[in-house]
């Protein structure tokens, strides 16, 4: 099996870490890949001489061998033993408090993807769920060591444990993550253009009349709330609109501060619009639709809302939200996609796959004014 594509972690300049023996430990790809300025997937090809449908030129090649070579490495074989042992099993990690299994669950359809890419590709599943180490949102050094029984991994969810998941990209496992995540070099990840949709509602928006528009975000800095802020910002500009601080109000807790009063002040202050994130809890969304009945006020009548994203279960019989659609099967599929190109060694990329827009019936053209 070839090795996760990885970047190497600085070492200082004192040399290698003596083993307990007194042994300097076998060199690694990884250390081979940054010597030789290539990907440790690339090292692994060249060094099992198998091209497996990629195409090195030779100068690449040697470039190679000469690292390797210059730093003693030598194949291990057990490694090798291991590699070549396949069970044909993908597992699944969600960091959610429980795995999601409840077909309302807005990760269902991320798994219906999955299982259906996964079975065309002649692969069973393995559910990891965390149960013995406290959750499936458990950290720590040994919470993830169990996913090691498949050949490679699916991650999902929004907080994910950076440390362990950067142990296993070091060690070469095969991850994939379901949802972009930059924070981690070197964790292949499967993502929804979520700036390009958002920016698309804020367009919808704009061309309504509404010239004053609201974001409700979450308190955090998932990559997904990111975007989506970054989409609307964007469409704002575009528009020709303001997006100074007040376009966005972030909240750590949208039921305590999304008030009918606020709401009444926004409006006077000429907001006519506003847009809440999609999350795993729904927060943002279900408080802001909990102050506009609390106000006495009509959507899209006093004013329009628009949703990143679809609306929680509890709210999916309300009236359908202006926003767009997370093609999440497709997403799923794409995940297991660019997962089996890395358990089989092959660089692989998958792009972001685009969100479509939902016209709903909560935005009309802003009230006028008296």
């Amino acid at each position: 099996m070839v090795e996760q594509v990885e970047q190497p972690r600085k070492r200082s300049g004192r040399g290698r870490t003596p083993t307990a023996a007194g042994r300097a430990p076998r060199p690694r790809q990884a250390e081979v890949a940054r010597l030789a300025g290539v990907s440790q997937a690339t090292v692994s090809i060249v060094l099992s001489d198998k091209a497996q449908g990629a195409v090195i030129s030779a100068e690449t090649r040697q470039r190679v061998l000469d690292a390797a070579r210059s730093l003693g490495y030598v194949p291990d074989p057990a490694a090798q033993r291991l590699a070549a042992a396949r069970n044909n099993l993908l597992g699944v990690f969600s960091f959610t408090a429980t795995f999601p299994t409840d077909v309302q669950h807005s990760y269902y359809p991320f798994l219906v993807g999955v299982e259906q890419e996964a079975a065309a590709r002649g692969y069973d599943l393995v559910l990891f769920t965390g149960s013995s180490s406290g959750g499936a949102g458990a950290s720590g050094p040994d919470a993830l060591s169990r996913v090691r029984l498949a050949d490679g991994c699916l991650f999902l969810g929004r907080h994910a444990p950076v440390a362990e998941l950067k142990r296993m990209v070091a060690d070469g496992f095969p991850v994939v993550h379901l949802g972009r995540r930059d924070e981690l070099e070197g964790l292949p990840s499967v993502g929804a253009d979520y700036v390009s949709a958002s920016g698309e509602v804020v367009g919808h928006l704009a061309a309504l009349g509404h010239r004053r528009i609201v974001l409700i975000r979450e308190d955090d800095d998932a990559p997904a709330s990111t975007d989506r802020q970054q989409g609307f910002l964007e469409g704002l500009e575009a528009a020709g609109l303001a997006g100074g601080p007040g376009a966005v109000f972030r909240t750590a807790d949208p039921e305590r501060d999304l008030t009918p009063e606020r709401l009444r002040r926004w409006l006077a202050e000429g907001v006519t619009a506003f847009v809440a994130e999609e999350t795993d809890t729904g927060a943002a969304w279900r408080a802001l639709r909990g102050a506009v009945d609390a106000a006495g006020l009509s959507c899209p009548d006093d004013l329009s809302l628009a949703l990143l994203g679809s609306p929680p279960a509890d709210l999916a019989a309300g009236p359908q939200p202006t926003g767009f659609d997370i093609p999440r099967p497709e997403l799923g599929a794409a995940a297991v996609r660019l997962l089996a190109a890395r358990v089989a060694g092959e660089e692989a990329e998958e792009p972001l796959v685009a969100c479509v827009f939902r016209p709903g019936t909560t935005t009309g053209r802003p009230p006028e004014q008296p």
